[in-house]
């Protein structure tokens, strides 16, 4: 189970550490409104999808909340099939779409999940409604 934060689901971006120091900087700048998930990972943790107008509590490594977000969007695909306008909206600053898959195949290799194709994701979009510092 997802950790809760004021009553709210927890939303942590990337792995502990500067990764997730990186992705919540671009959120709170607004260049960030979008990230991906693998589905797999909702079955195993007993979650169950966001959905349109939900809040979050977007944490730091400390667990502590950063900000709210507010889910605009949420869509299941196979990772093949997340369209460039998803991939651009992660504002992480890949190029192109293949940056975008090989940046992702290599962050899931390496936490022991590497992706395939056919692989269900999660995309989702979201929007900051309040930034707690």
């Amino acid at each position: 189970m997802w950790p809760r934060v004021n009553g709210l689901r927890a939303l942590e971006l990337g792995t502990p550490g500067a990764l997730r120091e990186e992705l919540n900087a671009l959120v709170l700048a607004g260049r960030k409104v979008a990230t991906t998930g693998l589905l797999a990972e909702y079955a195993e943790e007993g979650e169950e999808l966001e959905h349109v107008g939900e809040r979050m509590a977007l944490l730091d490594d400390a667990g502590g909340a950063i900000a709210v977000v507010e889910i605009t969007g949420v869509e299941v695909t196979s990772f093949a099939g997340v369209p460039w306008e998803h991939a651009r909206a992660e504002g992480e600053g890949d190029a192109s779409l293949e940056e975008w898959r090989e940046g992702h195949r290599r962050f899931w290799a390496r936490e022991g999940t590497p992706v395939e194709d056919g692989t269900q994701v999660v995309c989702l979009s979201f929007r900051v409604v309040e930034a707690e510092r």
